[in-house]
């Protein structure tokens, strides 16, 4: 590993733990209405939508409201697309989506997934890229706000039936978390080059003449095919280019602030217009990790010890860590059968610094690598580069980075309250091995919980391995492989770990746009959602009711070094062991066979 690599690693830290602190006790104040002029200005959209604030909820109709708006949600995006070809700001004349490719997005988007088995630039017009994907970037990462702030409350109060009231937080979440930052986030992508208009795509011409096949049309305009039914190809060029435009910089600061991922373009944050110089890409990274980083400050200050935040804090920063530096060491190792080519002068020239393919060369290999760990540790899925064309091992990183369960920071909300189930099980081990009742918090840890916690947990990897295996069995699956062998196993299980844990980053070599991958993909994501908030929320309602016990001498810390340590090995052995088969049948088979 380069010294630009641990120098950009510090740096990085030092930039998040320097603006998280402040942000997490402004969250703490603000999800607890401790500003009476921000409650005045509450009221009144309360008033006009008929919320009565002040009735919280028990844990149950917490779920059922979070579902009930999820759900209309979803239905608002999935008619967007259906109609947007007869709707306003659609320059380009843009038809309506397909019924499974808009199914699919709109799962992915109320979810927090934003899985896009789609061009942006070439399938959505730019209502519905406002008023359908970025609304419900806003919407689902304040989904997960409330549902870890719920949690806490679970954890902090004592004898209570109720644990908030779900369109309260939802509303504090949106207006006075993700609405502020992102405004002052767009101003700053904006000048740096993030385009943001409403003007047409623009037609120029470029130095160098294009060439391309296209296939030859009869006079119906329909291809004409050769005597085996194959298209018949002939060689255009031309020095017209066509550059999209958008509203960009507005959807590109809640994608990230809000750990969602889509773009607005194709190529996502590889994309000069979506992330143009190398100062933009830092500030992407850390406005990736910004909240969830923050929701560790603020669970120490609602739960009175913010020694508990940072113990939390330092088992996420220690995995990303090592998680960092082995993406980086093993791109920076380079294709072997690339550098002993002696046929091929080029590519082996283009080794000398490692894995260049897939990568931007304004970014290069280590702020590529570093990319790629922190979308794939928060559950973001914005790419700076092709993560398919990373090396079997640099690749793999990034996946088991999802199949940890997204608690390495993780989304927004999520990745603290699946830490927080993490921590629960941490204890319950724990009080296994020494013979004592488990206890959290002062929480004593019971049967109805650990039955929680391990659906919290199960569920994710359950749907993964269960949809790998359907994709890989039936024919449809198949069809979508475009490299057989390992490589096209990992593409499938990348995509239905990207998908269940709410990621949204691919092995793009995966043809995933079809009916079939559509819909699989989008019961995924939806499961690996839902899947998970309702436990966790059924956990906070028990929690709340428990009585607080006082700690002992013989009671466990949960704030120290031997802590920090149980909770990483818990999230190691609970979280990737189930996965071991799997990664050794594609990413691992893959490194033994490119280093034979």
């Amino acid at each position: 590993m380069t010294l630009h690599g641990w120098t950009l690693l510090m740096v990085f830290s030092i930039t998040l733990m320097l603006l998280a602190y402040p942000l997490g006790r402004y969250i703490d104040t603000v999800m607890n209405g401790r500003w009476r002029w921000l409650t005045r200005i509450e009221n009144l959209l309360y008033r006009l939508c008929g919320v009565k604030p002040d009735a919280e909820m028990g844990w149950l109709q917490y779920v059922l409201a979070l579902l009930l708006f999820n759900a209309l949600g979803l239905l608002v995006v999935y008619g967007l697309q259906r109609l947007q070809g007869w709707l306003p700001l659609n320059p380009q004349s843009l038809g309506n989506v397909s019924p499974d490719s808009a199914f699919n997005t709109a799962v992915s988007f109320v979810t927090n997934t934003n899985w896009q088995g789609y061009g942006g630039e070439s399938t959505m017009s730019y209502l519905t890229q406002m008023l359908g994907l970025s609304v419900q970037n806003f919407l689902s990462a304040a989904t997960g706000i409330a549902v870890v702030i719920a949690l806490i409350r679970g954890l902090t109060r004592h004898s209570s039936q109720a644990i908030g009231n779900a369109w309260v937080d939802v509303t504090r979440s949106t207006l006075w978390i993700l609405l502020p930052l992102c405004s002052v986030f767009a101003i700053g992508l904006v000048q740096q080059g993030v385009i943001q208009n409403f003007a047409p795509y623009q037609d120029i011409t470029s130095v160098e003449r294009l060439s391309y096949d296209a296939p030859q049309l009869d006079k119906q305009g329909l291809p004409v095919k050769d005597a085996q039914g194959q298209p018949v190809m002939t060689t255009l060029s031309t020095r017209t280019q066509t550059l999209a435009m958008g509203p960009v910089a507005s959807q590109e600061a809640v994608k990230l602030l809000g750990t969602n991922g889509g773009g607005f373009f194709n190529a996502n944050s590889a994309h000069p217009f979506e992330n143009p110089t190398a100062l933009s890409n830092f500030a992407q990274m850390v406005a990736i990790f910004l909240i969830p980083a923050a929701l560790c400050f603020t669970f120490g200050r609602a739960v009175g010890d913010l020694r508990q935040g940072w113990s939390v804090l330092a088992a996420m920063w220690l995995l990303f860590a090592a998680g960092a530096v082995g993406t980086m060491r093993f791109e920076q190792q380079g294709n072997p059968l690339l550098a002993h080519d002696q046929v091929n002068q080029v590519a082996s020239a283009g080794q000398a610094g490692g894995n260049m393919e897939g990568k931007e060369v304004r970014f290069g290999i280590v702020d590529s690598a570093l990319f790629a760990t922190v979308t794939t540790d928060a559950s973001c899925g914005a790419v700076n580069a092709m993560h398919d064309s990373f090396t079997p091992l640099g690749g793999l990183i990034p996946m088991v980075n999802m199949q940890l369960g997204e608690v390495v920071f993780g989304g927004v909300g999520t990745g603290l309250y699946g830490m927080l189930v993490f921590a629960i099980l941490a204890v319950f081990i724990a009080g296994l091995m020494i013979g004592r009742t488990p206890e959290y918090l002062g929480k004593k840890i019971e049967a109805f919980d650990m039955k929680m916690a391990s659906i919290a947990i199960l569920v994710t990897p359950l749907v993964v391995l269960l949809g790998t295996a359907v994709a890989v069995i039936t024919e449809s699956g198949r069809a979508g492989i475009a490299n057989p062998g390992a490589h096209g196993f990992s593409e499938i299980l990348y995509a239905l770990t990207s998908a269940a844990n709410n990621n949204g980053s691919a092995f793009a070599g995966l043809s995933a746009n079809t009916p079939f991958y559509n819909v699989l993909l989008a019961i995924a994501m939806w499961l690996g959602r839902f899947g998970v908030i309702v436990p966790v929320l059924a956990l906070a309602g028990s929690l709340a009711a428990k009585k607080r016990a006082t700690p002992t001498e013989g009671s466990m810390p949960t704030h120290g070094p031997l802590f920090v340590m149980l909770l990483i090995g818990t999230v190691l052995l609970v979280g990737l062991l189930n996965y071991v088969p799997a990664l050794a049948l594609g990413p691992v088979v893959e490194h033994l066979m490119l280093w034979k």
